[in-house]
């Protein structure tokens, strides 16, 4: 094995998984939130309408980016293979990336609609140059090492995500994001003599981000290089034609074509509960952003450990009832955030004050953390059963297109359901039904996987 090049492929994931911990969840989506339910308040709208409305406008627009990342994650990744090249499509979805994460900034207080959809656009962009080179660098993972090793490699990649995504966090919480005091968590106003009552430093995320990626690829970039070999002319109609052919096989391997339609739905959901925890916490707990980041930093925590503890399980039990017991969990958070608000809990009346909601949601966090770690890891398990080691980059393949195939239903659905309820607790109860139906298609998953 070559391990320069398995630490440069490392410290991809410690490179990009800030986009998911700072921007998707924990520091910017509820600062959004925020900014937007003023705007829409100070141009009209009725300030009990205002938070259903900035998460439905994050909703449409996380939706769109899906649509994108749905119908063209297929078509490259089949003329990638096709043509053997994968970093070219790293590197020009990094420029995505960047652009995306750095354009953030222009979020200000005061930001009219036309700025917000703008805003919205930059978030689509980065997330698009996200998922993209998530794609093309999980693509170069079966060559990096014997099969024996692929796991090792793979995990320990996933690990540093985590440690670089918290790292991140508590950068941003130290030393930038505000409070609406303007200041950060130690107290202080935020460093570089950024302005906290321009809101600066939570608004720094976005930068940040980009400075962070670029440079920790810079290890990515002086090791990884891709297999010398002829290089291969593109044909797209061959390339096009193996992805149908892939696809059509389904038909005769029902435990699988089950499988990937499970988790499809769990992946989306759960994505969907990662995009809107932050949002929920901001617009139903009327949490500031400092104190989401510290449940981020929890959440994260709680996943690495219980993830370890869930490899354990699956080892002696198989991934089928590691599964269930995840998405069982999953179900369960979520009917608790539908029914929970800062003045009740179920319809059961709360004192004034009460920290109840308050600690149950930091229970919830730790749970989605834990159960979506564990999800996640047993789900990459149930796949390796479903097939051989002649045929393993085809059946991952086929999951990965399966997570990217509708990653726009649970944004979208959320944004339809809270715009039509007027609700940010309701707009969450579509997440129900996709965990539920993930749950009922195991039924058909056999828990050995299928023969060779």
């Amino acid at each position: 094995m070559d391990r320069r090049r398995i630490l440069g492929w490392w410290f991809y994931d410690w490179a990009s998984q800030p986009y998911a911990t700072l921007l998707l969840t924990f520091i910017f989506a509820p600062y959004f939130s925020t900014i937007a339910a003023q705007s829409l308040i100070a141009h009209g709208t009725p300030a009990a309408e205002a938070a259903a409305g900035a998460q439905s406008m994050w909703g449409v627009g996380l939706g769109l980016s899906g649509v994108v990342i749905a119908i063209l994650a297929p078509i490259l990744g089949a003329i990638a293979d096709q043509t053997g090249r994968r970093l070219p499509w790293v590197w020009g979805f990094s420029v995505l990336y960047v652009v995306g994460a750095a354009g953030l900034w222009w979020l200000a207080p005061g930001t009219g609609p036309l700025g917000l959809w703008l805003v919205i656009a930059l978030f689509g962009l980065g997330v698009i140059g996200m998922e993209f080179t998530t794609i093309f660098t999980n693509a170069l993972l079966p060559g990096l090492g014997p099969r024996s090793e692929i796991g090792r490699i793979s995990g320990t990649g996933a690990a540093l995500g985590y440690v670089g995504g918290v790292l991140a966090l508590a950068v941003m919480l130290l030393g930038f994001a505000e409070n609406q005091a303007g200041l950060t968590l130690l107290g202080h106003p935020p460093a570089f003599g950024l302005d906290g009552a321009a809101r600066e430093g939570t608004r720094f995320a976005g930068p940040f981000t980009a400075l962070w990626y670029i440079v920790f690829m810079l290890p990515f970039a002086l090791a990884v290089r891709e297999p010398r070999g002829p290089a291969r002319p593109l044909r797209l109609g061959a390339a096009l034609r193996d992805l149908w052919l892939l696809l059509a096989s389904l038909r005769s391997r029902p435990s699988l074509l089950a499988w990937l339609t499970s988790s499809m739905l769990a992946r989306d959901a759960l994505n969907g509960l990662y995009a809107f925890g932050g949002i929920y916490a901001a617009t139903v707990l009327d949490w500031p952003v400092t104190r989401i980041g510290v449940f981020g930093v929890i959440s994260a925590v709680a996943a690495a450990i219980i993830t370890w503890a869930g490899g354990h399980a699956d080892r002696r039990w198989g991934p089928k009832p590691v599964l269930v017991a995840a998405m069982l969990v999953l179900t369960l958070v979520c009917m608790g955030l539908v029914g929970m608000d800062r003045n009740a809990i179920f319809g059961m009346a709360l004192t004034p004050g009460s920290a109840l909601p308050d600690n149950i949601f930091l229970g919830a966090g730790v749970l989605i953390g834990a159960a979506g770690g564990v999800l996640q890891s047993a789900a990459r398990t149930m796949m390796v059963r479903h097939t051989s080691p002649e045929r393993a980059t085809e059946a991952f393949g086929l999951y990965a297109l399966s997570g990217k195939a509708t990653a726009f239903v649970a944004p979208l659905s959320i944004a339809f359901v809270t715009s039509a309820t007027g609700s940010v607790r309701a707009g969450i109860s579509p997440l129900i039904v996709m965990f539920i139906a993930a749950l009922i298609l195991l039924v058909w998953v056999r828990a050995e996987g299928e023969s060779p």
